[in-house]
């Protein structure tokens, strides 16, 4: 088998490059702009576990802690960027299922803004407001691992 093969599908001519043992999963390349994929990857799931984290440690009484918005956008910000290295490392990807987790995100980033404004008026935050914001982490979550 050789380096690069070329292959014809709906989408036209691409370039594939054999898998090497890299941290991520680039079809090929490394360099610094690896070091930065795995560390946007680390910041993503510091985003994941601040979110989904909060939510079950207020398992017992839910609410929506103005951490989980740090970590909405968290996630939110360091997966625009993790989109946009995926042609700089010649990554092949599911562009449907990013959009899904997107979509996903910023949903989560919505509600846990209201619910962290809410939470800093000291009004009530409802339990389906909190668990929304958990549920819908956990989902993204799901759909990240899960969905290959």
């Amino acid at each position: 088998m050789t380096a690069v093969q070329a292959t014809v599908g709906n989408t036209g001519l691409h370039r594939r490059r054999r898998l090497t043992t890299t941290s991520c999963r680039t079809n090929g390349y490394t360099g610094p702009m690896n070091i930065v994929y795995n560390i946007m990857v680390f910041l993503h799931i510091v985003g994941a576990a601040m979110i989904v984290g909060i939510w079950i440690g207020q398992m017992k009484k839910p609410t929506v802690h103005p951490r989980q918005f740090d970590g909405a956008m968290l996630q939110l910000l360091t997966g625009i960027a993790l989109m946009g290295l995926i042609p700089a490392l010649d990554m092949d990807a599911n562009y449907a299922k990013l959009g899904i987790k997107f979509a996903i995100g910023l949903a989560v980033g919505v509600l846990a803004f209201i619910g962290r404004r809410k939470y800093k008026k000291g009004e009530a935050v409802g339990t389906g407001l909190a668990h929304g914001v958990g549920g819908l982490a956990l989902l993204n979550i799901a759909i990240a691992t899960l969905w290959r």
